[in-house]
C-alpha cells in the first residue's frame, strides 16, 4: 500500500481547502485503504484549518457507505450487474429515446461537484455523443444569480474578483445572506481578521446566526426583501452626498436611470418593506462609505429569489456608486457554494454556454469549440432548458435522463414534483458515489470515483484553479466519469474524442477556453503542481500582451513570459465593450408568493455546519450525523406560544406545494414572522416539498429562499 503523503484539496465546498492525505488500511477485511487527513499549512486558502466535514471526508471511501458495483433495476429491484451490462442498459435506454423521440428527448442533470474535465466532458457529451441540448446542472441552484448580475455589470462572472486574502485588508464588508459560520468555518477568520484589523462587518440575515453575532451591525430584514434593502441604502448614499462622481463619470453608464429607480425607495418606504429601522439604515450608509475601501459579499440569501439578479444588482449598484468596484480592497464578490460550483459553471455544461463561458447561440463560439472537437459547428444544438425547467419537462418532452452528481429529489424546489417526474421517466440512469435518493429511482445506477481516488482540476470561488491530485487506488468494480462517458460515446456510435486520462481532457479544455471570458490556455498541470492554483484568466499570451478580460491584471510575468494568472480583475477596466461598469436601474418587488391568511408565515431554507447541500454523502457519515441528526422547524417564542407548541414536538409546514414535519427548535434569533428549515434531509421532513420554483427570468433561479407556509401542531398517536 502507499504510505506517501499527498498533497489536495477537500471534496465538499467552494473554499476547496488544502489538505494531506495518507493511506491507512479501511478496516473493512476487504484490503482496501482509506485515507487520513492531516493539516496543509502552506494552503493560504485555509492556512491549515478545517471544518469537520472536510475532517470526515475519508468515511465515503469506505466500502460500507459507498457503492461498490453497478445496480441494474430488474422485476422493480436493483441488482449487482457487470459494467457491461450496465453501460449496454444506459446505451440501450439512451439511444431508443433518441430513435422514438428525438435527440432533445435525452437530458442530462449534472453538478456543482464535478472536477473541470467532467464538467467539460460532460457538456461534450450531450452536444456531441447524444446531440442534446437539454443539459443543465444544480449550479443553476446555486450561484446563477449573482452570475447573471454580474455579467450585466461588468462583463464577467467569477465569483470573487481578488483573493480572499483581501478581505481583512478592507475598511467594511457587508456581508448579504451568508452564514459562513456554518457553510464555510474556515473562511470566518477572514471576517475575525477584518475586525482585528479595525474594519468593520454588517450582517444582512433575518436570522441571527453564529456569523451574525460577529458582526458590528446586525440588520434582520424580511425575507425577499435584500432588493428593497440595497435600493433604501443607495436612496441615502445620493441623499447624503456619499457617492464618488469622478468615478461614476470616468468607469460606469447608466448611472441616471439606476439613480433614479433608487430614488424611488426612500428610507421609511424601505422600513416598512423591509422591517429594517430608518437609524440602522443611515447606520449602514456610514460604516461602509467611510472607509477608503469596502465590499459587499452575497450569497445564497439574496441570490435565491425569483428577483435574484435584480437583487444583486442593486448591490453592485451600491458599490460602483461610491467608488467600491475595480479598487484595491474593495468591490462586489459572490461566495460561491458548490465544490467546484465556480469551474463547473464555465466549461459547457450549463445549458446556454460553451467551454470557457462562451456563450452557445455566439456564432463565433460556436465555431472555435467545434473546430477543438472536429465537428461541423452547425451540428451542435442551440441552448436547452435551465435546471428546474429540464426536471419539470421530464416523462412528457425528456423521456430518458442521465444523472451525474446530483440528488434533485433532495435539493430542488417543489421536490416532491420533481421526484414524481422523475418516476415517470422512461429510462434513467446515475452516476454517483453513493445510493442517493435520486439513485434509489434509478433503472441503472454506476459507482463512480470520488475525490481521493482521482486526479482533477476544481476552481474555488476565488477562481483559482487548483490540482486535486489522486491518494489511493479506487476498489475494484470502480470506474471513473471519464470512462463511463467515453463508454456510452462509444456505444452511441462516436469512437473518438472521449479521453479517460483527465490531464489529456485538461489539454483539450485548455484549447476550447483559450480566448474565452474564462480562458484556462495558460494554466498546466505543472504549473497547478508548482504553484497554490493559478487564477483565471490566464491567456497564452505574455502577461504584456492582450490580456482581453484581465483587465487590470496585478501580476509581473512568469517564469519565460508566461502569464501569471489574474488574482485581482478589473483594476484598469471592466469586461464590457468600453471598459465600463455598468449600472442597471432595478427597483423592488415582492416574493413571487407572500403570506396571506391561509398562508401566514414565510420559510427561508439553509444549511447546517455538520451537514452538506442534499447530504446524500454528510448523512452517512456517523460523526456528522451525531452533531445534526435530523431536520428542524427554527421559529420565534412568540409564534410557537400561539401554536402552542414546545421545545421538540412536532411540527408541521405546510405549503401550496405540500407538507414537512420536522421538530420545533425554538429561539429568538429568528423574526417572528418566519420559520426556518435546513434542506439536508429527505423523507417526512424535506424542506424542498415546500419550496416555491418561481424563476428569475434571467438567471432562472428558483425562489428558495421565501415561501408562505402555515406552520401547525402535529398530535402524534401512541403505538
Amino acid at each position: 500500500m502507499q504510505t506517501s503523503v499527498t498533497p489536495t484539496h477537500c471534496p465538499y465546498c467552494a473554499l476547496q481547502c488544502g489538505m494531506n492525505l495518507t493511506p491507512v488500511p479501511d478496516g473493512d477485511g476487504s484490503g482496501g485503504s482509506v485515507v487520513e487527513v492531516t493539516e496543509r499549512t502552506d494552503f493560504p486558502v485555509n492556512r491549515g484549518a478545517l471544518c469537520g466535514k472536510g475532517r470526515t471526508a475519508p468515511a465515503l471511501l469506505s466500502s460500507r457507505v459507498r457503492l461498490t458495483t453497478p445496480l441494474v433495476r430488474t422485476d422493480g429491484e436493483l441488482r449487482p450487474a457487470g459494467w457491461d451490462e450496465a453501460l449496454d442498459r444506459i446505451a440501450e435506454g439512451l439511444s431508443r429515446t433518441r430513435t422514438e423521440h428525438g435527440p432533445d428527448a435525452c437530458g442530462i442533470f449534472g453538478g456543482g461537484g464535478l472536477t473541470n474535465e467532467k464538467a467539460y466532458t460532460l457538456g461534450k457529451f450531450a452536444r456531441v455523443a447524444l446531440g442534446t441540448s437539454q443539459i443543465d446542472y444544480n449550479g443553476r441552484f446555486c450561484m446563477s444569480s449573482a452570475a447573471a448580475g454580474g455579467i450585466r455589470a461588468f462583463g464577467l462572472d467569477r465569483g470573487l474578483p481578488f483573493p480572499l486574502e483581501d478581505i481583512p485588508r478592507t475598511g467594511c464588508v457587508i456581508l448579504v445572506g451568508s452564514n459562513l459560520a456554518e457553510t464555510m468555518p474556515p473562511a470566518l477568520r477572514y471576517l475575525t481578521e477584518l475586525r482585528e484589523n479595525g474594519g468593520k462587518l454588517i450582517v444582512i440575515d433575518p436570522r441571527r446566526t453564529r456569523t451574525a453575532e460577529q458582526a458590528d451591525l446586525h440588520l434582520a430584514p424580511r425575507p425577499g426583501t435584500d432588493l428593497a434593502l440595497a435600493l433604501g441604502l443607495l436612496h441615502l448614499v445620493v441623499a447624503e452626498g456619499r457617492t464618488d462622481e469622478a468615478y461614476i463619470q470616468e468607469r460606469t453608464s447608466g448611472w441616471e436611470e439606476a439613480r433614479a429607480a433608487a430614488m424611488a425607495h426612500w428610507p421609511e418606504y424601505v422600513e416598512r418593506i423591509t422591517g429594517v429601522s430608518v437609524p440602522q439604515l443611515r447606520e449602514t450608509v456610514r460604516m461602509f462609505c467611510e472607509p477608503e475601501s469596502a465590499m459587499v459579499l452575497t450569497a445564497r440569501g439574496p441570490e435565491q429569489q425569483s428577483k435574484g439578479t435584480d437583487t444583486v444588482g442593486a448591490w453592485i449598484n451600491l458599490c460602483l456608486a461610491t467608488g467600491r468596484a475595480g479598487r484595491p480592497f474593495s468591490g462586489y464578490g459572490c461566495l460561491t457554494g458548490q465544490g467546484n460550483g465556480q469551474g463547473g459553471r464555465e466549461h459547457g455544461q450549463k445549458a446556454d454556454q460553451l467551454p470557457g463561458y462562451r456563450k452557445l447561440d455566439d456564432p463565433a463560439a460556436r465555431r472555435h469549440v467545434a473546430e477543438v472537437w472536429g465537428v461541423d459547428p452547425d451540428s451542435l444544438p442551440g441552448p436547452g432548458r435551465s435546471a428546474y425547467e429540464l426536471l419539470d419537462a421530464l416523462g412528457r418532452d425528456i423521456r430518458s435522463l442521465l444523472v451525474m452528481a446530483s440528488n434533485p429529489v433532495v435539493s430542488a424546489p417543489r421536490a416532491a414534483h420533481v421526484e414524481e417526474r422523475l418516476r415517470s421517466l422512461d429510462f434513467l440512469a446515475v452516476a454517483d458515489v453513493v445510493l442517493s435518493e435520486t439513485a434509489e429511482l434509478a433503472d441503472v445506477v454506476l459507482p463512480v470515483t470520488q475525490w481521493a481516488e482521482e486526479t482533477g482540476t476544481t476552481t474555488n470561488l476565488e477562481g483559482r484553479v487548483l490540482l486535486r491530485r489522486q491518494a489511493i487506488t479506487p476498489p475494484d468494480g470502480i470506474r471513473s466519469d471519464l470512462y463511463v462517458m467515453r463508454e456510452l460515446a462509444a456505444r452511441l456510435g462516436v469512437e473518438k474524442g472521449f479521453p479517460t486520462d483527465p490531464e489529456e481532457v485538461f489539454e483539450e479544455l485548455r484549447r476550447a477556453s483559450a480566448g474565452g471570458a474564462a480562458d484556462y490556455s495558460g494554466i498546466t498541470y505543472r504549473r497547478l503542481a508548482e504553484e497554490d492554483g493559478v487564477f483565471w484568466p490566464c491567456p497564452a499570451e505574455e502577461a504584456d500582451g492582450p490580456t482581453g478580460v484581465a483587465a487590470g491584471a496585478d501580476a509581473d510575468a512568469g517564469a519565460g513570459g508566461v502569464h501569471p494568472g489574474t488574482p485581482r480583475l478589473f483594476l484598469d477596466r471592466f469586461a464590457t465593450p468600453d471598459g465600463r461598469a455598468r449600472f442597471v436601474a432595478v427597483s423592488h418587488r415582492p416574493l413571487a408568493e407572500e403570506p396571506n391568511e391561509e398562508y401566514p408565515v414565510l420559510l427561508t431554507t439553509g444549511r447546517v455546519v455538520s451537514q452538506y447541500q442534499s447530504g446524500a454523502q454528510t448523512r452517512r457519515v456517523d460523526e456528522l450525523n451525531a452533531a445534526a441528526p435530523g431536520p428542524f422547524v427554527e421559529l420565534h417564542p412568540r409564534l410557537a406560544a400561539r401554536l402552542g407548541v414546545a421545545e421538540g414536538e412536532p411540527l408541521a409546514v405546510v405549503s401550496r406545494r405540500g407538507r414537512a414535519v420536522a421538530p420545533a427548535r425554538i429561539t429568538t434569533t429568528i423574526r417572528a414572522d418566519t420559520v426556518f428549515m435546513p434542506f439536508h434531509w429527505p423523507g417526512e421532513g424535506r424542506a424542498n416539498t415546500l419550496t416555491n420554483p418561481a424563476l428569475d427570468p434571467v438567471s432562472r433561479m428558483p425562489e428558495f429562499k421565501g415561501c408562505a407556509v402555515r406552520v401547525e401542531r402535529v398530535e402524534r398517536v401512541a403505538p
